[in-house]
């Protein structure tokens, strides 16, 4: 079973990878002795009609009393008014801070979920189970957990990381093919900072297929889970590289309704007018940017923006995101393919120039 130790000491913890996990989740968590009798599951209504059965099979033969609670799929799900309402359920349900919570889900569930946990009676463990391509390969790691509020995304939240994470490639067999391919936007930012040989096993995989190698999502989780280690609260710029293509994407990503462009297919966009920076201000050649725009291209992710997406909505959007310091714009580029670095010389003029780039072919 391909595994990843994230080194975090008294918060260390392993992401287990292997095919038919999720019904292996009671007997390993008792294996790891990872929580008390009671749990929460906390997943959407979409994956739980699909996962939640095996998921509270396996925990209950293995000695565990689950309890399912369940979201609306979707961004707009990530609210402190849904948090509120799951900590309520789980009082009622009869959760106490000897219970711990499971994440069942995408991203939203898993960064949901985690709010939840980490709030609930003070703070209570939890355990990721990633269902999709984002949450598999980035999003459980890290421990970052949030809401949403109207000004952004991601603005309230705090840093508390899972006992750990169980991922099971078999449960991307059930995802509709857009949330699939969408996924893959955070594995090409991977591989464009830190694993430029990744980039061509990406290109060989079929973006219309679900047979993801366990250990390409390995692969994935030890980079990101190496620049965690070394900058867990993100205060000394190294964890800042994961934010490639996440500044202006995230911008684009809240300027429409939530939900109405997926995040991986934001981070597309962000990713190239980041590409179009880099070549600016880090030296990266055309040719490199080509061969990321193709293999984005490649699994059918969004290269060019909308007019209807005002290049003032994503400037005012990113102005109040995280990744700005005392007002500062820290902005990551690429020098070369799997070498990435924080920059503050790109001005507001310079990302404003960037969005209005994406509103051109990447086709001569």
């Amino acid at each position: 079973m391909p595994s990843v130790h994230v080194d975090l000491g008294e918060r260390a913890y392993t992401v287990l990878v292997q095919t038919g996990l999720l019904a292996q989740t009671g007997e390993t968590l008792m294996q790891l002795g990872i929580g008390g009798q009671r749990v929460a599951i906390i997943s959407d209504e979409t994956v739980a009609r699909l996962h939640a059965g095996t998921l509270m099979g396996s925990l209950q033969s293995s000695g565990f009393h689950p309890t399912l609670h369940t979201v609306a799929a979707g961004e707009a799900s990530k609210s402190m008014t849904q948090a509120e309402t799951l900590c309520r359920e789980m009082i009622r349900a009869g959760h106490d801070r000897k219970s711990f919570v499971i994440a069942l889900g995408g991203g939203v569930v898993g960064d949901l979920a985690g709010f939840v946990a980490s709030i609930f009676y003070r703070g209570i463990p939890f355990v990721q189970i990633p269902t999709t391509i984002v949450a598999q390969v980035d999003s459980s790691v890290g421990g970052k957990t949030g809401v949403n509020v109207g000004e952004g995304k991601n603005l309230l939240g705090v840093f508390h990381q899972p006992r750990a994470v169980f991922i099971d490639p078999d449960t991307l067999q059930t995802l509709p093919d857009r949330e699939f391919r969408e996924g893959f936007a955070e594995a090409i930012k991977h591989a464009a900072i830190r694993d430029a040989a990744m980039l061509d096993e990406l290109a060989n995989l079929d973006p219309n297929g679900r047979d993801v190698p366990a250990a390409l999502i390995a692969r994935n989780i030890a980079i990101k889970a190496r620049i965690v280690e070394a900058d867990e609260h993100e205060t000394m710029g190294i964890r800042a590289l994961l934010n490639f293509g996440h500044t202006i994407g995230h911008g684009i990503e809240a300027s429409l309704p939530y939900g109405e462009m997926l995040h991986g297919e934001a981070i597309s966009l962000g990713i190239r007018a980041a590409l179009f920076i880099s070549e600016r201000y880090a030296g990266l050649s055309t040719s490199e940017s080509s061969k990321i725009i193709n293999l984005l291209d490649h699994y059918r992710l969004p290269l060019v923006l909308e007019d209807t997406i005002t290049t003032d909505s994503v400037m005012e959007k990113l102005a109040r995101d995280k990744k700005f310091s005392a007002g500062a714009i820290r902005f990551v580029v690429l020098d070369t393919l799997g070498s990435a670095k924080v920059t503050d010389t790109v001005t507001a003029d310079d990302l404003r120039e960037a969005i209005d780039h994406l509103r051109t072919s990447v086709r001569p």
